[in-house]
C-alpha cells in the first residue's frame, strides 16, 4: 500500500513494533517455590503424562494410544474430549475390548478461542488424561485412585486441594469425606449446571465430581468459590455415568455404569512446575520462546499485550501442527476452515509483533514452518508420527502464509479505497466519514485485518468505523462457526433395545457368495416389526450374511434373499440395495419385499450379485494400487484424505498441494497398467495392529482398528490395513485409467478412475465417440486433434469478423446519435447523451460509448443500454475528465442504474459497465439515468 494522494498509511508496515537486536529475549524462570507449595517443580509435562498412564496400567487399565483429531463421528467435527473414542462402547453400540482403560488424547476445541492467551487456562489443543471404565469399577474406586494419584504419586499438599460434587449426590460425599477423609469444608455440593453431565437431551448421564487446587489457602474457607480463576483451578474430572436420560427428562439407571474421567495435563503441569498460567508449562513454552526470538523481545520483560500475543501464536502453532499432522489442510469449510482461521490468527497476531520473513533474513520467506519446528521438536511423546510428517507441516505451512499475505497486500488496497470512498461520499453528502461495519468485518475476516488496525489506520484519515455493525456481523459468525463444539453427543433409543438378543454378524463374504442365514430382526422405518409383507422396504439383521457392509470406503453389497424350502408357507424373495455396519457390527440389510413375506426367525438364502462385487473388489484393489502410484510419481508424503470404491468407479481423495501434470497421470496410469499385466497374486493375513506397523502397512482413512488387523498386500507394490474385498491377481482388474483429476479443496486432489468392467465399459463409450467424431469430420482418428484445432481457429476468426462488424454498425449508429446530445448549463454547458441501443452486444455498446465521447466535445456524459438478448441487460457509462472532475464518477453512478435492470456493475471513474436481467425495465432504468444526469450536471454547471 502506497502513500499516494490518499495518504493512507501501510497498516502492517507503520505498525509493526520494531525491536532491536539489543532488546534481545531472556529464558524464562520459574518463581521461587513457596512454603506449603509441591517441591517437585522441575517435573515435566512428559514425565507427569507417563506417570499417569503408569499409574492405572499397574491397576489393570489397558493403555490405548490417542485417537486422531479427525474423528470416526459424523456428529463432532474434532475430537473434543478422551472420551470421543469410546462413545459406541457407552452407548452399548459396541461390545467393549478390555473392562477398563486409560489414553492421553490429543484434543481440539474452538468455542473458547476468543479466550486463548487472556486466561491462564484456556487452549485450543490440549491433552486430556484419561480412565475409563466400562461396566467395571465404580465411584470408590474411581475416586481412591484419584485422590491416591493426585497426593502420592504427584505430591500436591492435600490442604490445597478441594472438592465438588453435585448437589444430591450423597454417595459420592461420603466417599471423599468419610473415606479419603477430605473435611465437609472443603467439599461444595454445587448445581446440575456445574457437576452433572448430560450428553444431549436424552442418552446416558450421570453426576460429575471435580478436584481443584488451591493457589491461596490463606485466605481460608469461608466464603471461597471455586468459580475465582485466582484462587482455584479444577484438573480433575470424575464423571459417573449411571443413568439414561429419557424422552420425559426422568432418569433411569443404566444396566452398565461406566467411569470416565479427564485430567488435564497442561494444568496439572502449570501446578507441579509452579507457573502462573498453563502457557509457561515446559509444554509450551519454547514454542512462545521461539516466537518472542522472532520478535526479538523478552517474554518475561515485556507487556501483558505482548505476552498474550505471544500466547495465541504458542497455542495456535501447537494445533496446527498437530491438525495437519492428522491429515486436515487448510481450507473453506469443516476442519479446514478451523485449521485456516487458526493459521491466520498467528500471521496476523505475528505480523502485529513485528515478525516477518522466514527468521533467516528472508524478508520474503514464511515464519511459521520455524515455530512448527520447536512444537515438532516436542512431539516425540504426544505423537511419535508428527516427525515423520515434518515435511509436509512444513510445507503446508509455507504455502499457506505466503498465500495469505498476498491477502493481506490486496486488503490494504481495499482498506485504502474504501477510506478514500468514506471519505468522498461524506463531501458530497455533507455528513461526517464513515467506514461501514460490514466492510471492516470483510477487512477483518476475508483479508486478515485485525479491527484495532483498521480502525488506527481509518481514523488516521478522519474517518469512524461503525463499531456497532461490526461487532454484529462477528457475532453472526460466531453462531455460524463454532466448529468444534465441547460437547459430545451420546443417544440411547430404539437403537438399545433391537440390539438386545441380536448378536453380532458373522461375516462370511471374504471366502463365499452365498449361505444360509437366519433373520434376528426386522425394522421397518426404524421400528421392529415381527414380519414383513410384499411391497415394503425392510432393513434385516441376519445372523450371518455374504453381504459386504459399506466401510472403508467400500459401498455394501447387492442381491438377494429368497425363502424356497417346501415347508415355508410362502415362497419370499427381498431384493438388498444397501447394506451398511451399524450398533458395533451388525450388518444392517437395506432392502424390499418382491415376493411373498418374510418374519423374524426365518431361515433365507442370502445371495450376493456376483458381477457387481467383483466390480467392486476390481476397484478397491485398484485404489491400493493408486495410492502406491500417487506415493512412486509425485510424493511418498502424499495421504489419502478420503475415499469411494463403487461398482461403476473408484474416487481417491488426497493431500497435494497443485494439479498433476498430464505426463504425471500418464505416468501413473502406465505404472498401474504394468502391475495389472504383472498377474501378481494378493496376500491377505491377519496380524496384530503393532506388527502391521512395524512391517510399514498403510492405515486407511477414516478408519478404526482393533488389536488383530486384516492386511492386505500386493507383494513389492502396497500393503495397506483393509477390511475391503479385493481380488485374487491383480491380472483381474484387466486394465486401468484416469478419468479425472480436479482440486476439492484447498491442498486437497480428488482422483476418479475405473478399472475391470467399468475400464471395458469407459474405453468402448471413448471408441464410439470418437469414431463418431471421425465420421463427422472426414478424418482419420490420428488427424482428430488438428482438424479439431483448425475448427476452431477459423470459428475464432468468424467471431472476431462479425465482432468487428457489429462495433462498426453500433458506431455508425452512435455517430447518428450524436446531434440528439442535450446542453445543459449556463456558465458552462455539458453534453449529455442517453439512448437505447436496441440488441448490440457489450462489446459493441462498448465501442459506441467510446466514439461518443471522443466525438463530444468535452465536458460530455454518455449512458447507452441496449438488451442483446436470453434476457440480458447491457449498460455502459462514459465520462470526459471535466465531468469526473465535477465530482460524479462513472462506476459510481452506473451501479444504482444497473439495479433497476435486476443486475449490477462498476468501474473507472470515467468508464464503466455494468449489466442485468430484467431488460422490460431497461427504458425506465436509462430514463431514470437521464434524469438523474441532468439534475446533478444542472446543478453543478449552473
Amino acid at each position: 500500500m502506497n502513500n499516494g494522494d490518499s495518504g493512507t498509511k501501510a497498516p502492517w508496515k507503520m505498525r509493526c513494533r520494531i525491536r532491536s537486536a539489543s532488546s534481545a529475549y531472556v529464558q524464562h524462570v520459574s518463581k521461587e517455590t513457596k512454603e506449603g507449595e509441591p517441591k517437585n517443580s522441575l517435573v515435566s509435562g512428559d514425565s507427569i503424562r507417563r506417570k499417569f498412564l503408569e499409574f492405572y496400567a499397574s491397576r489393570g487399565h489397558k493403555v490405548l494410544p490417542s485417537s486422531s483429531l479427525v474423528p470416526d463421528d459424523p456428529t463432532v467435527l474434532l475430537t473434543i474430549a478422551g472420551m470421543l473414542q469410546f462413545k459406541p462402547i457407552f452407548l452399548g453400540k459396541a461390545p467393549r475390548q478390555v473392562p477398563r482403560a486409560t489414553t492421553a488424547q490429543r484434543c481440539i476445541r474452538t468455542n473458547d478461542v476468543d479466550n486463548v492467551g487472556r486466561t491462564a487456562r484456556h487452549h485450543t489443543f490440549f491433552e486430556m488424561l484419561g480412565n475409563f471404565s466400562f461396566g467395571d469399577y465404580f465411584k470408590r474406586e474411581a475416586i481412591n485412585w484419584a485422590w491416591e494419584l493426585t497426593t502420592k504419586e504427584f505430591a500436591l499438599p492435600p490442604d490445597r486441594l478441594w472438592i465438588s460434587v453435585f448437589e444430591d449426590d450423597d454417595e459420592s460425599f461420603s466417599i471423599w469425606h468419610n473415606e479419603v477423609g477430605i473435611p465437609v469444608e472443603r467439599i461444595k455440593r454445587m448445581g446440575e449446571d456445574d457437576n452433572f453431565w448430560t450428553s444431549g437431551v436424552t442418552g446416558p448421564c450421570g453426576p460429575c465430581s471435580e478436584i481443584y487446587y488451591d493457589f491461596y489457602p490463606q485466605r481460608g474457607y469461608s466464603n471461597a468459590d471455586l468459580g475465582d480463576d485466582n484462587r482455584f483451578i479444577e484438573f480433575y474430572n470424575l464423571v459417573f455415568m449411571q443413568y439414561n436420560k429419557k424422552d420425559d427428562g426422568s432418569l433411569e439407571p443404566l444396566t452398565q455404569m461406566n467411569i470416565d474421567t479427564g485430567l488435564g495435563l497442561e494444568r496439572v503441569a502449570r501446578i507441579l512446575q509452579k507457573v502462573p498460567n498453563n502457557y509457561e508449562t515446559d509444554l509450551m513454552y519454547p514454542i512462545i520462546e521461539k516466537a518472542a526470538q522472532l520478535a526479538m523481545v523478552s517474554y518475561v520483560e515485556t507487556d501483558d499485550q505482548t505476552k498474550t500475543s505471544l500466547k495465541v501464536i504458542g497455542d495456535h502453532m501447537r494445533a496446527v501442527v498437530y491438525l495437519i499432522s492428522d491429515g486436515v489442510v487448510p481450507s473453506n469449510i469443516g476442519r479446514g476452515y478451523v485449521v485456516r482461521r487458526l493459521i491466520r490468527k498467528v500471521i496476523r497476531t505475528g505480523r502485529l509483533l513485528g515478525i516477518s520473513g522466514d527468521g533467516n533474513g528472508n524478508v520474503d520467506g514464511a515464519v511459521l514452518p520455524a515455530i512448527a519446528e520447536r512444537v515438532i521438536e516436542l512431539s516425540d511423546e504426544i505423537d511419535p508420527n508428527v516427525k515423520s510428517r515434518a515435511s509436509r507441516i512444513y510445507e503446508e505451512l509455507k504455502r499457506e502464509e505466503l498465500r495469505f499475505v498476498q491477502t493481506l497486500e490486496r486488503g490494504e488496497k481495499l482498506l485504502e479505497q474504501l477510506i478514500n470512498s468514506a471519505l468522498l461520499s461524506a463531501r458530497e453528502n455533507g455528513t461526517r466519514p464513515c467506514l461501514s461495519g460490514k466492510d471492516a468485518f470483510i477487512l477483518y475476516d476475508t483479508f486478515g485485518f485485525p479491527i484495532e488496525i483498521t480502525r488506527e489506520v481509518a481514523e488516521e484519515q478522519g474517518v469512524n468505523v461503525d463499531m456497532g455493525a461490526f461487532d454484529i456481523e462477528m457475532e453472526q459468525q460466531r453462531n455460524q462457526s463454532q466448529a468444534a463444539r465441547a460437547v459430545v453427543k451420546l443417544d440411547v433409543g430404539n437403537a438399545s433395545e433391537i440390539i438386545e438378543g441380536v448378536p453380532d454378524t458373522e461375516f462370511l463374504g471374504y471366502d463365499t457368495l452365498y449361505s444360509r442365514a437366519v433373520i434376528e430382526g426386522l425394522l421397518v422405518n426404524g421400528s421392529p416389526v415381527k414380519e414383513v409383507s410384499e411391497g415394503n422396504d425392510v432393513e434385516i439383521l441376519l445372523d450371518r450374511t455374504p453381504f459386504y457392509a459399506e466401510s472403508g470406503g467400500q459401498i455394501g453389497d447387492h442381491g438377494l434373499l429368497y425363502v424356497s424350502e417346501p415347508k415355508a408357507t410362502t415362497k419370499a424373495i427381498v431384493e438388498i440395495q444397501d447394506v451398511q455396519k451399524s450398533l458395533g457390527n451388525i450388518f444392517v440389510h437395506k432392502g424390499t419385499v418382491k415376493e411373498g413375506a418374510i418374519e423374524v426367525g426365518m431361515e433365507v438364502e442370502a445371495a450376493v450379485d456376483a458381477k457387481l462385487r467383483q466390480r467392486a473388489k476390481v476397484h478397491h484393489t485398484a485404489t491400493h494400487l493408486l495410492q502406491a502410484a500417487l506415493k512412486s510419481v509425485i510424493d511418498q508424503e502424499t495421504s489419502q484424505a478420503g475415499s469411494l470404491v463403487a461398482f461403476d468407479r473408484l474416487r481417491f481423495d488426497f493431500n497435494f498441494h497443485r494439479p498433476l501434470s498430464d505426463h504425471e497421470i500418464s505416468e501413473i496410469e502406465g505404472m498401474i497398467n504394468r502391475w495389472i499385466g504383472d498377474a501378481t497374486s494378493l496376500q491377505t493375513k491377519v496380524m496384530p495392529l503393532a506388527d502391521a506397523k512395524e512391517a510399514g502397512a498403510i492405515a486407511m482413512f477414516g478408519e478404526k482398528y482393533g488389536d488383530q488387523v486384516r492386511v492386505v498386500e500386493v507383494p513389492g507394490v502396497s500393503m495397506e490395513l483393509c477390511g475391503g474385498t479385493h481380488v485374487s491377481n491383480t491380472s483381474e482388474l484387466r486394465g486401468f485409467k484416469i478419468m479425472s483429476e480436479q482440486g476439492i479443496a484447498s491442498g486437497v486432489r480428488r482422483i476418479e478412475a475405473v478399472a475391470g468392467e467399468a475400464f471395458i465399459d469407459y474405453m468402448n463409450v471413448r471408441d464410439f465417440q470418437m469414431k463418431h467424431l471421425c465420421s463427422a469430420l472426414k478424418v482419420k482418428v490420428e488427424d482428430v486433434s488438428s482438424r479439431v484445432e483448425s475448427l476452431l481457429d477459423e470459428l475464432r476468426m468468424a467471431r472476431n469478423e462479425v465482432s468487428s462488424t457489429r462495433a462498426k454498425l453500433a458506431v455508425y449508429k452512435a455517430s447518428m446519435l450524436a446531434n440528439n446530445a442535450l446542453s445543459i448549463g449556463t456558465s458552462k454547458t455539458i453534453r449529455v447523451l442517453v439512448e437505447h441501443m436496441d440488441h448490440i452486444d457489450a462489446d459493441a455498446l462498448k465501442s459506441a460509448a467510446e466514439h461518443l465521447i471522443n466525438t463530444l466535445q468535452d465536458p460530455a456524459a454518455v449512458v447507452l443500454g441496449s438488451s442483446p438478448g436470453d434476457g440480458k441487460v447491457c449498460l455502459v457509462a462514459a465520462f470526459t475528465p471535466g465531468v469526473v472532475d465535477l465530482g460524479i464518477q462513472a462506476g459510481r453512478f452506473i451501479g444504482p442504474i444497473a439495479k433497476l435492470c435486476g443486475g449490477g456493475g462498476g468501474g473507472r471513474p470515467n468508464f464503466a459497465q455494468a449489466g442485468g436481467r430484467k431488460p422490460e425495465n431497461l427504458l425506465g432504468a436509462l430514463e431514470k439515468a437521464l434524469n438523474d444526469l441532468v439534475s446533478v450536471l444542472s446543478e453543478k454547471a449552473c
